[in-house]
């Protein structure tokens, strides 16, 4: 936790253009972002990933980004958004501490959703079996 950026904009200790906050959650623009608005929502309490966090700081996550969600597509004049979590460094987590991406999202924007696959013969029935044996685990 003590080199967790996020932490160390939620305890003041680095600046962030905030754009919500409350006693558990803090919003605040990305500072590479992917279009104007694009803003981290994350919980003020450490989870290094969404895995990790309880399922009420991940009900209060969305529910807060929905409403920024809708935020944006108002002030912003976008036409929709991203909801997005990266899990783990495979996945494109660069700073380890949960948080939410919303992308505000124009139809003159040019970004491509990620690329799509097909599945091979028996290979979603057996991904399936694996995911749902797992589940069951948890």
């Amino acid at each position: 936790m003590g080199d967790c950026i996020f932490c160390k904009i939620i305890s003041g200790h680095l600046p962030a253009h905030k754009v919500y906050e409350d006693e558990k959650i803090l919003a605040f623009l990305d500072i590479n972002p992917v279009n104007p608005g694009h803003t981290l929502v994350v919980p003020k309490r450490h989870f290094e990933s969404m895995i990790d966090a309880d399922d009420g700081t991940l009900s209060e996550l969305t529910r807060i980004a929905k409403r920024l969600g809708g935020a944006m597509m108002k002030g912003l004049d976008a036409q929709g958004f991203n909801l997005g979590v990266n899990n783990g460094a495979a996945a494109g987590q660069v700073v380890f501490h949960v948080h939410y991406h919303l992308i505000p999202r124009m139809h003159s924007d040019n970004l491509q959703p990620w690329g799509k696959r097909t599945y091979g013969a028996g290979e979603a029935e057996r991904v399936a079996a694996v995911i749902r044996e797992k589940l069951a685990l948890l």
